[in-house]
């Protein structure tokens, strides 16, 4: 009998190895896309993938000791971890909207896990000739490096419209970095990926002084702050709202909204910001998606005290 129970096991495993390597190895263990109904629009949320960054830059005004503690409540390791590169399809209408561009490829910086987009939109069915107009938050290379990847351009679509403000094109021109804190190599990148980009879409780009409605119930606003062009873009349709907000709003900002990010460009009006928008979006109760938060960036936001609590959605099947 024990012999017959260990033939029978072993020849199970042996089927069940053979199952095993007859099966594809899933590509992407971690879902990369989300999708959200804003009334008759359509928002889907892709990750680009992440950005490990050290953990000063969530707070370098911030007093050490606090920094720690706030890591260490949120489970989070002391040195460095992976911030969230998330982008935003919107469907209105006629209108196929990409509000920002991802990362793409810059092989100086060593950041492998990030400019995952293109990939991950060919995943989604979305054909980069379908998309109508782009709008950028700002012009960080996070979000505008997918549109530098070689063989890109060719495949958008030759009427695309490119939505920035004014302000953002200008300061780019001579970017002011006095005031923000970068790792290494950073600079430089961003300088680089700016000065690329206006270069190689200068024809498509579509300014805008303080807000503009790039479709309906589709409005990118300017707050300046993290830098002078940065925006938000609203979506509205019947009774739902969303906002992506960007870079105005990282993870530790709802704890502690004072708190600098590195990449600001003038990091007290970033703060004056974030706190207005986190009030507005507490007071309205609208979705918030949001760049750096982590995927899929989905969720509201409640007044705590002094500061504020990020509330994620349930996850809809």
């Amino acid at each position: 009998m024990n012999q017959m129970i260990k033939n029978t096991q072993e020849a199970s495993m042996k089927m069940e190895s053979t199952s095993r390597a007859a099966k594809p190895a899933p590509e992407e263990l971690v879902p990369s896309r989300y999708a959200v109904r804003i009334g008759e629009i359509e928002v889907l949320v892709v990750s680009d993938g992440v950005l490990p960054l050290p953990t000063e830059m969530l707070g370098h005004n911030a007093d050490p000791a606090a920094r720690t503690a706030w890591l260490g409540e949120m489970f989070l390791p002391q040195d460095a971890f992976d911030w969230a590169l998330n982008v935003v399809v919107v469907r209105s209408g006629a209108q196929t909207i990409l509000i920002d561009a991802g990362l793409g490829l810059d092989p100086d910086l060593n950041l492998p896990r990030a400019g995952q987009l293109m990939k991950r939109l060919a995943a989604a069915g979305i054909d980069l000739a379908s998309v109508t107009d782009v709008v950028l938050t700002h012009m960080h290379m996070d979000h505008v490096g997918g549109l530098l990847v070689d063989g890109v351009k060719e495949q958008l679509n030759p009427d695309l419209r490119i939505h920035v403000a004014a302000a953002e094109v200008k300061f780019w021109e001579s970017p002011d970095f006095s005031h923000a804190v970068m790792p290494q190599g950073f600079p430089d990148a961003l300088r680089a990926a700016a000065k690329r980009f206006v270069k190689d879409y200068q024809t498509h780009l579509r300014l805008f002084e303080d807000e503009y409605e790039v479709a309906p119930g589709v409005v990118v606003s300017r707050t300046g702050g993290h830098t002078p062009g940065h925006s938000v873009v609203r979506v509205a349709s019947g009774n739902d709202r969303l906002m992506f907000a960007g870079d105005a709003v990282f993870a530790v900002g709802f704890d502690h909204p004072d708190w600098h990010n590195g990449f600001e460009h003038d990091p007290e009006e970033a703060a004056r910001v974030r706190v207005r928008l986190l009030k507005e979006l507490a007071a309205t109760g609208e979705l918030l998606v949001a760049t750096h938060m982590p995927f899929p960036s989905v969720g509201h936001v409640a007044v705590d005290g002094d500061a504020f609590r990020w509330v994620p959605v349930f996850w809809d099947y």
